[in-house]
């Protein structure tokens, strides 16, 4: 049997840790974060907003943006339907942002198609996928598993 890794409070509180790194001030930072709620109740018009204002570096709800490249991965819609959006929501959008309708699962070659993005545009600093259960496989394990399954991989890359 192995012994717990443990370290003491006392130690604990001396470590110097790196702070956070914030994309949305006090609201998004950089990892791994979802968001729900229910159908039709705005996500993809707020996500699409989020996008276009770190990709110009203009405040979100009043909070401090850090200005990076974004990937839009916009996999329920087409470029007619997320243009109309972004002609609601802007009269300039960025070059830094980024937007695709179409990507692999998450078994597949997800991983590898967002490690390729980030490597051409090394200061991507959010990507969104709109919605998550469009880069999911079919699964025979429980709900349980296939959500923990999932949102490992994706943590991992995040990471």
């Amino acid at each position: 049997m192995r012994d717990l890794a443990t370290v003491d409070a006392q130690w604990l509180i001396q470590r110097p840790f790196i702070s956070p790194s914030w994309v949305i001030e006090d609201l998004l930072t950089a990892g791994l974060s979802l968001l729900v709620g229910s159908p039709k109740a705005g996500k993809s018009w707020m996500t699409l907003k989020m996008a276009l204002c770190v990709s110009t570096g203009t405040p979100f709800w009043d909070l401090q943006t850090n200005a990076s490249d974004v990937l839009y991965l916009c996999l329920e819609g087409t470029k007619s339907r997320i243009q109309q959006r972004l002609w609601r929501l802007t009269d300039e959008a960025s070059p830094r942002l980024h937007i695709a309708t179409s990507a692999s699962k998450i078994g597949g070659d997800l991983i590898s198609q967002l490690r390729e993005f980030v490597a051409g545009n090394p200061e991507t600093r959010l990507i969104i996928i709109d919605t998550l259960q469009m880069v999911r496989s079919v699964s025979k394990d429980s709900a349980y598993a296939a959500d923990y399954g999932d949102m490992n991989v994706l943590k991992k890359f995040a990471d």
